[in-house]
């Protein structure tokens, strides 16, 4: 299977640095971290991005769920 780096822009500022860079198996997917007391959700912009030499897929912040009790 191949993935693709992924940086996420977006969402709570407390969120992690460590966990703004992903990989990511398919671009259609949304990407979802746990955080808090929900996920935190994001979705491919279409865009990329250079970082570190690298070429990073851009998902941006596309919502909130909260965590089912």
């Amino acid at each position: 299977m191949n993935f693709q780096r992924a940086t996420l822009i977006g969402g709570p500022n407390e969120l992690p640095e460590v966990e703004r860079v992903c990989e990511v198996s398919n671009l259609d997917d949304k990407v979802k971290i746990s955080y808090g007391a929900g996920y935190e959700h994001f979705s491919h912009t279409g865009e990329f991005h250079r970082q570190d030499g690298e070429t990073l897929a851009v998902f941006a912040w596309s919502g909130r769920t909260r965590i089912a009790e």
